[in-house]
């Protein structure tokens, strides 16, 4: 669970909420045609610009930026030394039964690769493809996130326009006036709301996400191409812990 993005929501809503209330009530502030000008014309103009499954995979991509799978950097630090240790005992094809209890599915592919014997440049070469397939995949789906982020204020100016465009014809009804002006604010403020307060941040989780998971994959690779060419465990972690800030570097007795 990622607690910043929790924090962040709760945060940023509530003392939004919360100086709307000291000011006045918050029914005021909710107008169901002024949600169903940005939400909706903001899903409708993402279908139009991303294939339907893009969009669709919003919803899973949105997910990571509240959960994290992956593994810490020590761990797999110490995983790698390990392996290691134990392929100078007893063999590079002693990790063969060890491999069947990993989780991560890069790693584990990296593993069986050298245990099977491919040579080091060809394992690199597949590993390489699988990071450079991913960071795409994570791309794209922060650039959808960030295209829905910026297609919610236009529907609020839509929304705005059109609630004026109301107003202007009922000029002659003073009790109309109210309520179409109200929809031109508030759908204005929506589209604020939902762009800066959730996609937009989002999308920039998705991004950081992102770079953390590529340097995960990287030092994996790094720890997998060294067992495959039978470095030292001691010079392994030296490799491995070059990827992490000197705070956080496993130091070994």
């Amino acid at each position: 669970m990622d607690l910043g993005t929790i924090i962040g929501i709760v945060l940023s809503f509530g003392l939004v909420l919360s100086a709307i209330m000291t000011g006045s009530s918050l029914i005021i502030f909710i107008s169901v045609p002024s949600l169903l000008i940005v939400v909706g014309g903001t899903i409708g103009a993402g279908l139009v610009n991303y294939p339907i499954s893009y969009v669709i995979g919003v919803i899973g991509v949105i997910k990571n930026t509240f959960f994290s799978s992956l593994e810490a950097p020590a761990e797999v630090i110490e995983r790698f030394k390990d392996y290691a240790n134990r392929a100078r005992r007893e063999g590079i094809l002693s990790l063969e039964p060890l491999i069947k209890e990993i989780d991560d599915d890069y790693m584990r592919k990296g593993l069986q690769l050298t245990v099977d014997g491919l040579e080091p440049q060809t394992i690199q070469e597949i590993l390489e493809t699988e990071i450079s397939y991913l960071a795409e995949r994570h791309a794209t789906g922060a650039d959808v996130v960030a295209a829905l982020g910026t297609l919610a204020p236009a529907m609020g100016m839509i929304g705005t326009v059109i609630g004026l465009v109301q107003m202007l014809q009922t000029m002659s009804d003073p009790s109309s006036i109210g309520p179409a002006m109200a929809v031109a604010l508030l759908t204005t403020l929506y589209g604020a709301i939902i762009a800066n307060l959730i996609l937009n941040p989002m999308a920039g989780k998705l991004k950081a996400r992102s770079k953390e998971e590529v340097l995960l994959r990287e030092m994996i690779m790094e720890g997998i191409l060294s067992i495959s060419k039978g470095e030292n465990p001691r010079i392994i972690e030296e490799k491995l812990n070059s990827y992490l800030p000197p705070k956080d570097r496993i130091i070994s007795d």
